[in-house]
């Protein structure tokens, strides 16, 4: 682990925070991503870099501070992202336009991933899983927020196997069913999974070589959903990606 150079997003409280201590404690040089250098700082652990990973440009900015510090990262693990939010709360969009929690959960990693261009890709994913509807991909006609959490990580998923086709070594994640964290605490539901078992599956993710495009629940591979595996479906995310974030970034385009 010592010559290992990791980059965890939302790594400030919960599962990002826990995973950052035990990669460092194991001798790791970890970078800390916040939202705020202030939350970064806080967080006591690592290096520290601070986006708003709502905002695209800020998230490209990121990326090129990160290669021009760190040069080439070993593994990015995208970890950070919104929850279902409170029951209740209405749609939300992000500095682009773009639905909250796709664009976070999901275009952020793209965005990111693509900026310091690591030797490992670990996406911290969820079994909690929808596939986009094409008559309403972004939810501006009928929203909910457990829908939204759940397009957003299966949407992580698709491009998780994507990035693995493309040579890239990437795989995806759910550490643990409701962990105590934040986002859980946010929900209102009773944790079932102990953090440092969910930051155990993640540390060996992070740790392991060798094994790419593959979707894990916890420690064992597991199956995603369906649409992860349909050629159609994951070609139609690639094209809705690509035209966000060219409207987005239009300099990326």
């Amino acid at each position: 682990m010592a010559d290992l150079t990791v980059l965890i997003t939302g790594a400030t409280n919960g599962h990002g925070l826990a995973l950052a201590r035990s990669l460092a404690a194991d001798g790791a040089t970890v970078i800390v991503h916040g939202r705020s250098a202030e939350k970064a700082a806080a967080a006591g652990v690592g290096e520290t870099v601070a986006a708003d990973l709502g905002d695209l440009r800020a998230v490209e900015e990121l990326g090129a501070e990160v290669r021009r510090r760190f040069g080439t990262l070993d593994v990015l693990v995208n970890n950070a992202g919104i929850g279902s939010g409170p029951r209740g709360q209405g749609r939300q969009v992000s500095a682009d336009g773009i639905e909250l929690r796709f664009a976070v959960n999901y275009l952020a990693g793209v965005v990111l991933t693509a900026a310091v261009r690591p030797g490992r890709v670990v996406n911290i994913a969820s079994l909690g899983q929808a596939p986009l509807d094409p008559a309403d991909p972004l939810l501006e006609r009928s929203y909910g927020g457990s829908r939204a959490y759940a397009q957003s990580k299966l949407a992580q998923i698709m491009w998780t196997f994507d990035l693995a086709a493309s040579g890239v070594t990437a795989n995806a994640i759910h550490p643990g069913t409701y962990m105590p964290t934040g986002m859980v605490a946010e929900a209102g539901v009773t944790p079932l999974t102990a953090l440092e078992d969910g930051v155990a599956a993640t540390a060996r993710l992070v740790k392991l070589e060798g094994i790419s495009g593959k979707f894990f629940d916890g420690q064992r591979e597991a199956t995603a959903d369906p649409t992860a595996y349909d050629p159609k479906a994951r070609e139609y995310l690639r094209a809705l990606t690509d035209k966000l974030l060219a409207d987005a970034l239009p300099a990326r385009a």
